[in-house]
């Protein structure tokens, strides 16, 4: 039982990758430093926040997301099943004359065509979210515990091409930065 929990436990953990962190305490200055950093030539480094910046995407060069397709495809499938779902039962399987209505009646099932689309969307998005995103984790590393309240911080992993570490402390330092770290994230 123990080798099976610490197993489990070694899935679940993040591996930590070493590199340089700096903090911000204004998220516009951090924004603007993440765009200095993209033109720098550091491709892949993340931007922590502890709510939705408008424009750290751009800045950071994060492609469109693909999840609404995966909401949109998965809507449609869930559309389907709803429609071929109430059409089956009440058709096939059981059929019931009520009140002189026909087997299946489209106005009668919309709610339960709706219900089954939002269903679908919303537990395929959710799920994708999870895989996405590696959760669970267990003790996940932590740069500043402050940065889930209010600070912001741009970790950039030393095995990052374009990594130079001088110049990324130097340009943290003249955007803004409160704080310039070597850590693990």
């Amino acid at each position: 039982m123990d080798k099976l929990f610490t197993t489990l436990e070694n899935l679940l953990r993040p591996k930590g990758k070493k590199g340089l962190a700096g903090i911000w305490e204004d998220d516009h200055k951090m924004v603007e430093a993440a765009r200095k950093t993209r033109e720098m030539g550091v491709k892949k480094f993340d931007a922590i926040s502890p709510f939705p910046l408008h424009g750290i995407d751009e800045a950071m060069g994060i492609p469109r997301s693909w999840i609404p397709w995966v909401t949109f495809i998965f809507g449609l499938t869930g559309c389907a099943f709803g429609t071929w779902f109430t059409w089956w039962t009440s058709a096939v399987d059981w059929p019931l004359i009520i009140a002189g209505k026909p087997f299946w009646s489209l106005p009668a099932f919309v709610p339960i065509i709706f219900e089954c689309t939002i269903l679908f969307a919303a537990l395929s998005s959710v799920g994708v979210m999870i895989g996405l995103c590696r959760m669970p984790t267990i003790d996940p590393h932590t740069i500043d515990p402050d940065l889930t309240c209010h600070k912001f911080a741009i970790f950039v992993p030393e095995d990052e091409p374009g990594f130079d570490q001088a110049k990324l402390e130097s340009l943290f330092k003249e955007n803004g930065a409160t704080d310039v770290r070597q850590t693990e994230f």
